[in-house]
């Protein structure tokens, strides 16, 4: 979809607050974190959820690094104003329109994150 859409359609990925921090709601190392750990090999496990706004960057760009999107990674600053303003929390995919406008809201992932839909959203868009 990215390489379909690059002349038109420039693609972000922001990092926001960890989602499951060691020190916060952990996945663990029972039967429900092997669960996690085997479905996304390459996601990080055993972090920490960052104090500071350049503990966060590096956890994004470690995160850029392993999951291989090929997509430049913004990072949510400390407030969280943009996971909120996005309802971001875990997963959400967005189509902002050239007017600023949100022209697509995907749903809540993991369930409701499907890239299908934001790619035949993109093809309305520019239709």
């Amino acid at each position: 979809m990215c390489e379909r859409f690059l002349e038109q359609v420039q693609f972000l990925s922001i990092y926001i607050r960890e989602a499951h921090p060691v020190d916060g709601w952990w996945f663990g190392d029972g039967l429900l974190g092997w669960l996690v750990r085997k479905r996304i090999p390459q996601a990080a496990y055993h972090v920490y959820d960052p104090q500071d706004f350049e503990e966060r960057r590096a956890l994004a760009g470690e995160c850029e690094a392993s999951l291989k999107y090929g997509i430049p990674t913004l990072v949510d600053g400390m407030n969280d104003r943009v996971s909120q303003a996005y309802a971001a929390r875990p997963t959400r995919l967005y189509l902002v329109g050239e007017d600023g406008r949100v022209a697509y809201a995907g749903g809540l992932g993991p369930w409701g994150f499907k890239p299908h839909e934001l790619e035949g959203a993109i093809e309305i868009y520019f239709s």
